[in-house]
């Protein structure tokens, strides 16, 4: 069995928020201190992260990952891929890191990080290949991990979410098209985004994550990118259904990656 670690499973500020007094925010369960939202699976020996924020050092840190294998981008904004910089000490010894990402968001990184591409670079700039990636078009990412991209929409912005053996993990939803969700139905393992029990334009709401859910018929479900008006751990729990899970920073969960 392979092995998911949520590393972060806040939305793109955190939690706590800063500057912020509410009973979330100032909570004394480590379950609601969250992290920018990133995911590492483990097969044996390899190692692959899903999306690199800006909290990729201290996530790392705290798993105690000194390797990686490669990096799957869901999209280009900065919660997601603001610590691309801060791979450099896992790859001084090894060859380039490996970057998969769809060629919108690959332009996105190089014009953000121009001196990481340069034919001259100087000595000490992280070392990145990036691959491009299609939606539905699986790739052989390690002798023992393939991956299936999966299309998913983030407002008006269409993304990538993964498939993975019996797991699916989609991030930053806020429609799944018919294709995906046939893809990916009786699935046993979802992990998909509930930002708050209200509407917003580009995440989906607790009501419209369940809606999901009855329609794909996974397992189990876990939940992550939340913001912190969405409550704390404790009281997200008591709003879920069975076999429905608030997911934490640093909760392990195994699955079948074959």
């Amino acid at each position: 069995m392979a092995q998911l670690t949520f590393l972060g499973t806040g939305t793109s500020t955190g939690i706590p928020e800063i500057g912020c007094t509410c009973p979330t925010c100032t909570s004394d369960d480590p379950r609601d201190n969250r992290l920018r939202v990133s995911a590492l699976i483990q097969e044996g020996e390899e190692r692959l992260l899903i999306d690199c924020g800006p909290d990729f050092r201290e996530q790392l840190l705290r798993a105690k990952v000194d390797r990686l294998n490669a990096i799957l981008v869901t999209h280009e904004h900065y919660d997601h891929v603001g610590g691309l910089d801060d791979i450099r000490p896992l790859f001084r010894k090894q060859s380039a890191c490996h970057v998969y990402a769809e060629p919108n968001v690959i332009h996105a990184i190089k014009t953000r990080m121009p001196y990481a591409f340069m034919e001259n670079k100087y000595p000490g700039v992280p070392d990145i290949e990036l691959i491009p990636t299609f939606p539905f078009e699986p790739l052989r990412i390690t002798d023992h991990i393939t991956v299936e991209p999966l299309r998913v929409i983030h407002g008006k912005l269409p993304i990538l979410g993964f498939k993975i053996g019996n797991l699916a993990y989609i991030t930053d939803c806020k429609t799944l098209p018919d294709e995906t969700i046939e893809k990916i139905r009786g699935i046993d393992t979802l992990i998909i985004n509930t930002l708050r029990t209200y509407p917003h334009i580009s995440h989906l709401s607790l009501e419209e994550s369940l809606e999901y859910i009855r329609q794909i018929q996974p397992k189990r479900t876990y939940l992550i990118h939340f913001a912190h008006t969405f409550g704390r751990h404790i009281e997200i729990e008591k709003l879920l259904p069975q076999d429905v899970f608030a997911a934490y920073d640093g909760l392990t969960i195994s699955f079948d990656i074959k």
